[in-house]
C-alpha cells in the first residue's frame, strides 16, 4: 500500500486515500459559517493555523513540561491493552490525534514486551461514522477480537460514542476506546483520568505527520475509497512529528506507573451540559471541554470565550493564554471539575 505524509511506514499503516490538491482550504470564518449553516465539517478542510514565534515558545514549554506525564500515561495505557489483548493486539489509532498517540504505544509495548504490534490509523466522523473500506481491510487480515481503537484524550465523549454505535456492524469488535487522558470518564482503558495537556493538541499537521485532518465528500470519495486526508509536503521543513514522538519516550518510566488521580464523578457530557446551560448555549457541539479540545477551539474555529479553572495556572495553560491573547479571546474562570480548560465557539448568529 501506498504512504503518505512523513510518518515511517514501520510505525503505522494509513487507511486514508491522498487528495493532496484536489480541495480548496477554507478560511476559518467561511469554515465556521457554513458549519453552523449545515454544512458537515468533514466536507470540508482549514487553511492551517502557522503558529506565531510566541505561540511555537509556549509549545516548546508545554511539550518539556507535559513530557513526562505524557510518557507516564503511555506506559500506564501500554500495560493495560497488553493485559486485555496480549501479544495478538492490533493497534487502530482514529486519525488524526490518536496517531502519534498509537505509534507511542505502539513502540511502548515493543519496548517492555519485544513484541511488535499492528498500528493502523483510520478515519471516524462525528455524525457520519467510521471508515467501513478501512474497518473491512483490517478484518479481513486480524481477529475481530484482537481489535483495540485508539484516541489521544476524550472531550465530552462523542467519538467513544459514535464509535459504541459503529460496532454494532462488527460483532466481535469491542468499541471501547484507549486514550492517555480520559477526563471525560468514558474510555475503556485509560492513562489517567486527569485532563493534561497532550502537546500534539497545540499544532495542526506539523505534529500529525504532515497529515490534514479526515475527509469525506463524495465527489472525491467513492465508497470503495478509504476517507481522505491531504499531505501538506510544503510544510516539510517545519515538521515537527517525530521530535514530538522523540521528546515523549525520552522521558518513559522504566517502571509501569500507577495513576492516583482519582475518578471524578458524573460524566464530561454532564458538565458540557451544565456549561451550555449556563452560558445559554444552544448547541452543545459548541462546548468543546479539556485542554486539548480548548486548544482546538483557538487554532481552528472562532472562539467565544475559554474557561479555565484558575487564570493563575501558567503551568498547564500557558500555550492557551498565549492564544487566546494572540486571538483577543476573553479568559474566564469558572468552577470546572473534570476538566481545567473549556472553548465555547461563538455562534454564527453573534458574527
Amino acid at each position: 500500500m501506498k504512504s503518505f505524509g512523513t510518518y515511517h511506514p514501520e510505525d503505522v499503516t494509513i487507511l486514508l486515500k491522498d487528495i493532496t490538491g484536489l480541495v480548496t482550504p477554507m478560511s476559518t470564518e467561511d469554515r465556521e459559517r457554513a458549519i453552523q449553516h449545515g454544512r458537515h465539517y468533514c466536507e470540508m478542510l482549514p487553511i492551517e493555523y502557522q503558529p506565531s514565534p510566541a505561540y511555537l515558545a509556549a509549545y516548546e514549554d508545554a511539550l518539556a513540561r507535559y513530557a513526562e506525564i505524557t510518557a507516564r500515561a503511555v506506559a500506564v495505557t501500554a500495560e493495560n491493552i497488553w493485559r486485555v489483548k496480549g501479544k495478538n493486539a492490533v493497534l487502530v489509532s482514529l486519525a488524526r490525534a490518536g496517531t502519534p498517540i498509537g505509534i507511542l504505544l505502539k513502540h511502548e509495548i515493543a519496548r517492555r514486551h519485544h513484541v511488535t504490534v499492528p498500528h493502523y490509523t483510520i478515519s471516524i466522523i462525528r455524525g457520519v461514522g467510521i471508515d467501513h473500506v478501512a474497518m473491512r481491510y483490517i478484518l479481513d487480515r486480524h481477529a475481530p477480537r484482537d481489535l483495540q481503537f485508539v484516541d489521544g484524550w476524550t472531550g465530552k465523549g462523542a467519538i467513544q460514542r459514535q464509535l459504541d454505535a459503529a460496532m454494532v456492524d462488527y460483532p466481535g469488535v469491542s468499541p471501547k476506546l484507549a486514550v492517555l487522558s480520559d477526563p471525560a470518564c468514558v474510555a475503556g482503558i485509560c492513562g489517567t483520568h486527569e485532563d493534561f495537556l497532550i502537546a500534539s493538541s497545540c499544532l495542526n499537521s506539523t505534529v500529525s505527520g504532515l497529515l490534514s485532518r479526515t475527509f469525506l465528500r463524495r465527489d472525491i470519495i467513492s465508497p470503495e475509497d478509504f476517507h481522505g486526508a491531504v499531505f501538506y509536503k510544503e510544510l516539510q521543513p517545519h515538521d515537527m512529528t517525530y521530535a514530538f514522538l522523540d521528546a515523549i519516550e525520552a522521558a518513559m518510566p522504566e517502571d509501569v506507573p500507577v495513576d492516583t488521580v482519582p475518578r471524578p464523578s458524573g460524566t464530561g457530557l454532564a458538565e458540557a451540559e451544565r456549561i451550555a446551560a449556563h452560558f445559554g448555549v444552544q448547541d452543545i457541539n459548541l462546548v468543546k471541554p479539556g485542554i486539548g479540545e480548548a486548544t482546538r477551539v483557538l487554532l481552528r474555529r472562532l472562539p467565544w470565550k475559554i474557561l479555565v479553572h484558575s487564570k493563575d495556572d501558567a503551568a498547564h495553560l500557558g500555550h492557551i493564554y498565549q492564544l487566546a491573547k494572540e486571538k483577543g479571546v476573553p479568559v474566564e474562570e469558572y468552577p470546572l471539575v473534570h476538566y481545567r480548560a473549556c472553548g465555547i465557539i461563538r455562534a454564527i448568529a453573534d458574527t
